[in-house]
Parts: C-alpha cells; structure tokens; sequence
C-alpha cells in the first residue's frame, strides 16, 4: 500500500514516466490533470485518472526509473555501460567501491544499489556543484547510507583500502593507476571509461608498469528492434559509441 509522501511512478498511455510523491498536490500534464492524494493507500498496480479521463498506473519506482529521471550535470553513464562493468567485475552484495568522477552520480547509484546493505561505494569528485547534484540524486534514491559524495581530487590519492572495484571515468585514467594499484585489494577490478583511442593508448603505456593482469577493452552498443505484425525489423536509430571500457585486475 502506498503511504503519504512516497515517491512513486505513474505511467501514462504513451508510456511516459513520471516520478512524483503520494501527496495532497496535483501533476499537471498535457493529459491532463493527476489529483496526485488519490495514491494514497492505493496498491501498486492501480489506475488514477486525469480530471479528463485519461489514465495513468500507479507504481512504485525501482533503480532504473530514477536512473532515467535523474537530474543531469554531465552526460550520464548508461545502464548499456554500467551493466558491462557489474558483469565483468562480478559486483554484489557487500562490495567496496571507489568510483570517480561522480559526474550526476548515475554509476555510483547503479552500484549502490547492488552493493547493499552492507557494501559501500565512496565516489570522488573536484566540482561542488556535479557533487552537490549527485548528492540530491542520491538521497533521492534512498542510498545516502551506502553512497558517499567525497569532494576530492582522485590524482592526488585514494583514502580507501582493501577496494574491491575502482571505476574511473575521468580523462587521464593512468595517473590514478598508482593510487588505485595501492587501494585495490588482490583479485580486485579497475574499470576505466573512456571517450576516445587516445584515452586508451596512455593508459595502455601505463598499465604494465603496475601490478594489474587481465586487460581487455570493450565497446558496447545497443540497438532495439520493432515488433510489428506486418514488420519486424532493427530500429533506424540505435545507442551507439558512448566510449570504450576496459577492464583490468589487481595481482
């Protein structure tokens, strides 16, 4: 049963989304006008209708919706992306993870979610206005006691041991390869994110001269398909190049 104030999800006829709260306030949208009390001691599932008609489901809002309706400073790390690095590195419950930079905070809470309840995910940032971002974001997800905003240059150190997983998405991702070499704990992962060729080929020079085996690079690309009775077929437009990934593990 949905209780006053909580956050939930409305979805109209279009499936367009809509992250509000449970309160004594109206959703104003082009169909229409949402008595938003009307949730209160709804069950998930239900319908609410606009003052014309239409209907909108009531839901309670999982990680990938406020991945999607998120405030964003910065371009976001994808789930297409964030869902390569959990497979790779094998993130769970429990996990320690440094992450930089926080950017809106979209990778720090996509392991964060994972890595709870007893997991810990600290991410690095230099600008105070991307952390102060990412913090409203992430005290918007409920993960404010797993997720930790450190306004802090990660060239200059990392504070953390025994790591499980350092991401990086960061445009000099090799000189962090001292300091995450010294955090990681044996068998740990160093993910890095990273636009362009040039990017990879500093880090590359760099890698060998720390203790990290294992290093491959991935790109990811995405393409949805259209499901019609007369047509089926991939769709024109597709989410491509984001930037290359690449792995390595702590010996």
């Amino acid at each position: 049963m949905i209780e006053e104030n909580e956050r939930i999800i409305l979805i109209d006829e279009r499936g367009r989304k809509y992250l509000v709260k449970a309160e004594r306030k109206q959703l104003h949208t082009d169909l229409g006008v949402v008595d938003l009390s009307e949730a209160i001691r709804q069950e998930p599932g239900a319908r609410l209708k606009s003052h014309v008609g239409k209907e909108f489901i009531l839901l309670r809002p999982r990680i990938i919706d406020y991945l999607q309706k998120l405030r964003r400073v910065p371009q976001i790390m994808l789930p297409k992306d964030a869902a390569q690095i959990v497979a790779y590195a094998g993130v769970g419950p429990g996990n320690f993870v440094v992450d930089a930079g926080v950017g809106s905070g979209s990778l720090a809470i996509f392991l964060g979610n994972l890595v709870r309840p007893n997991g810990r995910v600290v991410s690095y940032e230099v600008r105070e206005d991307f952390a102060r971002v990412a913090e409203e974001n992430i005290n918007m997800t409920g993960l404010n006691d797993i997720v930790t905003v450190k306004l802090k240059d990660i060239y200059e150190g990392i504070d953390e041991h025994d790591v499980d997983l350092v991401t990086l998405d960061l445009p000099q991702p090799e000189r962090v390869l001292p300091h995450a070499e010294r955090a990681l704990k044996p068998g740990g992962h160093l993910v890095t994110f990273a636009p362009c060729v040039e990017h990879l080929q500093r880090l590359y020079r760099e890698l060998p001269n720390y203790r990290f085996v294992h290093c491959k690079t991935i790109e990811c690309l995405v393409r949805e398909f259209e499901v019609k009775p007369s047509c089926t077929r991939p769709k024109t437009r597709m989410i491509a190049h984001t930037g290359y990934l690449t792995f390595a593990r702590r010996t």
